[in-house]
């Protein structure tokens, strides 16, 4: 069975280093192609045999943790269970805090009932976590708690116990407390930044009103199937996607596209699930299923997206890996650097040890990357751009040079005849439309198909025999007695029309030309405002059509492109976007046909226009859903945004660490600047939560 992508929700994870450990852990199972453990989105992505999901889910939960297979229909139920378990921490932390607050000022004895309190009960988390990463032979965030809470309670106790004054059994306890705290704020935070698959998840009612002859049944959705009809009203939501039979009607599509102006809908037009009926009642076919619509598909991507990693993570996992032991060393090292060479006591020896332990955080840096990844992907799914994941993102950042298709991209994708010249005598244009349009009955070609549909209103359509399609050429058939071929050919007659930015096809006779055929496509309004931004953004623009090259060159003209590649066929696309990469350049390529899939998988980074066929939404890294070229900018420029997010949070999480530890080992000690523990906690707690609160200023970012 081949390998499939499987999303598995883990809760119970504390600090990015438990993802570490959960992922080293399932890639040693027999049979795992991939795995990736977000502990910012608690959950993991495993490309495996699906025969191996009871093993995964089994290992995962043999480490002390939860772990559930996400489906469609357990979406819902994670999202509960999440937000259950930060009630739960939200409440561990006020009970901590209860119980703390009166340490200090209450006799010994019951300072020792509270906070045994707090480290048996609120702080058994830590030590499960920590024993869990024992059995791994390795130590994680919680050992670092676990060790930190304990040694300032154990002196504490052994203290009391010989009738010494110097109790810390308050430190134990705030340390706790404040760590705590951090969590809560730190999941609070995350649930933020993971709102987009949450928004979007409710957008789909459980229900739909199915017509059944003259009878109106709600039915849930995952019992209806493609051809049922629907029946929407005003102000309601659209279930599933179809095709209107009947009636028509103003749809707000922003839940799905960003695009804030209703679309005017009539019979035979498409509708999208999760999007919102305005105006008139009208009954629709449903064409896919509640698991196959629009709107779960990117419910998917996105959720993938948010649950990648990107390239520049890699060197964040590598120094979390081997955070934790090193912080440890560097605590036992300051310990017996204040016992023996500067002859301080056990107390401040132990404290110095205990500060360093808890000030540490790999969580920060580990929550650098994917925080700012899924605040950037729900920013762009908002607005109707898909950005499939870390990798793509960060591709995008370092793009130089956009490459454009031509047809269906930067012009309508329509194309109509505009003339029709008769190259000898004895043929009318008439005669000319009805041989073309019959040649090109077959065709999927945008030329062959505007000629035939154009055909079809104006003449007889006659039957073709031994019918050929010669891929970026033309084609050829039997009419009658007599074989034509229509298709591109270079000729004086043509450059009239090609220097009008139109396309011209020649039909022929055993060799002989016959008559020219000119076609033009309306240049989308976007498109020159589009091209002039990605310029001032410092990208080099180029574009590649199939055309000839003045035909393409006067688009080219129009629009502000100075490199044009012409007449470039479809399977010849992905080796010119092959040389412009081997000059150095990081390219993007945006098309909407099947005919651009090859050089979009090509290219570092493919976006496809959300009008173009399924090949080519499934190729591209990048989805424009409003299928409008701003998007390609604004996809552009949100990569670059969150891109400098991430650095930043490396950044500042690598400066508090390279700062921090020193200043709790002491080195200020002589300045009189001394970090008790429970404030060390209470640092290494706020760090966390800064590096999520920085990602989530780019949900106030303007893409415009």
């Amino acid at each position: 069975m081949p390998a499939q992508r499987l999303n598995i929700s883990i809760s119970g994870m504390h600090c990015t280093s438990c993802a570490q450990l959960i992922q080293r852990s399932v890639g040693k199972i027999p049979g795992i192609a991939e795995v990736n453990v977000s502990y910012a989105n608690e959950n993991a992505l495993v490309t495996a045999d699906p025969a191996k999901e009871k093993e995964i889910i089994d290992r995962i939960n043999s480490m002390g943790y939860r772990a559930d297979l996400i489906t469609d229909q357990t979406l819902s139920l994670t999202e509960n269970r999440r937000q259950a378990e930060l009630s739960t921490i939200k409440r561990k932390f006020i009970i901590a805090a209860v119980l703390s607050a009166p340490i200090m000022f209450v006799p010994a004895i019951y300072g020792l009932g509270l906070s045994t309190l707090v480290q048996l009960f609120i702080g058994r988390d830590f030590y499960k976590g920590a024993w869990s990463a024992l059995l791994m032979k390795t130590f994680n965030m919680d050992s670092l708690i676990a060790i930190g809470s304990t040694t300032a309670y154990v002196f504490s106790l052994i203290n009391l116990a010989a009738g010494k004054g110097e109790l810390y059994f308050e430190t134990s306890a705030w340390l706790i407390t404040f760590v705590t705290l951090g969590k809560w704020l730190e999941a609070r935070a995350k649930e933020k930044a993971s709102e987009a698959v949450k928004k979007l998840v409710k957008l789909q009612p459980k229900t739909a009103r199915v017509i059944n002859k003259t009878e109106e049944t709600d039915m849930e959705l995952d019992k209806i199937q493609p051809g049922d009809i629907i029946l929407v009203k005003p102000g309601e939501t659209i279930p599933l996607d179809g095709v209107i039979t009947d009636g028509q009607t103003t749809v707000d599509e922003s839940t799905i596209t960003g695009e804030s102006v209703p679309i005017d809908k009539n019979t035979g037009d498409g509708v999208t699930g999760g999007t919102i009926n305005r105006l008139g009642a009208f009954e629709f076919k449903v064409t896919h299923t509640s698991e196959s619509t629009t709107l779960k598909k990117i419910i998917r991507m996105v959720s993938e997206a948010q649950s990648s990693k990107a390239p520049i993570q890699a060197m964040a996992d590598k120094v979390s890996a081997w955070f934790v032991p090193a912080v440890i060393g560097v605590a036992v090292l300051t310990f017996v650097f204040w016992i023996v060479f500067v002859q301080a006591s056990l107390t401040t020896s132990l404290l110095a040890f205990v500060s360093v332990i808890v000030i540490a955080c790999p969580c920060a840096l580990g929550l650098a990357t994917p925080t700012a990844i899924m605040v950037g992907t729900g920013v762009g799914a908002k607005n109707g751009i898909l950005i499939k994941g870390g990798e793509p993102l960060e591709i995008a950042s370092k793009v130089d040079t956009v490459v454009f298709d031509k047809t269906g991209t930067l012009t309508m994708g329509k194309l109509t005849v505009t003339d029709i010249k008769p190259l000898t005598t004895g043929i009318k244009p008439e005669e000319i439309l009805r041989i073309a349009g019959s040649l090109e009955r077959q065709s999927e070609h945008p030329i062959g198909k505007a000629i035939y549909e154009y055909a079809f209103v104006k003449t007889k359509i006659l039957e073709v025999n031994n019918f050929i399609a010669v891929p970026g050429n033309g084609v050829q058939g039997r009419i009658g007695n007599q074989e034509y071929f229509l298709g591109k050919d270079n000729n004086p007659e043509t450059r009239e029309y090609e220097e009008q930015g139109k396309t011209v096809v020649t039909l022929k006779k055993k060799g002989r030309n016959l008559a020219l055929i000119a076609l033009a496509d309306q240049i989308r309004p976007e498109s020159k405002n589009t091209v002039n931004i990605l310029k001032k953004m410092g990208l080099k623009i180029m574009m590649i059509s199939g055309d000839n090259y003045r035909t393409a060159k006067a688009v080219a003209d129009n629009l502000g492109i100075d490199e044009v590649l012409a007449g470039v066929k479809p399977d010849e696309k992905a080796g010119e976007i092959k040389k412009i990469q081997s000059a150095g350049h990081t390219v993007a390529m945006a098309g909407d046909g099947i005919n651009d899939t090859p050089a979009m998988a090509a290219a570092d980074v493919g976006i496809a226009m959300g009008s173009g066929t399924d090949a080519a939404i499934e190729t591209g890294n990048i989805v424009l859903l409003k299928n409008d070229l701003p998007g390609i900018y604004k996809a552009l420029k949100l990569a670059k945004m969150t891109m400098n997010k991430i650095k930043q949070n490396i950044f500042w999480a690598m400066i508090y660490n390279l700062t921090g530890i020193p200043i709790a080992a002491g080195v200020l000690a002589g300045f009189g600047l001394v970090l008790r523990p429970e404030l060390a906690s209470l640092a290494m707690a706020m760090s966390s939560v800064s590096v999520v609160t920085n990602s989530l200023r780019l949900k106030n970012i303007r893409l415009d």
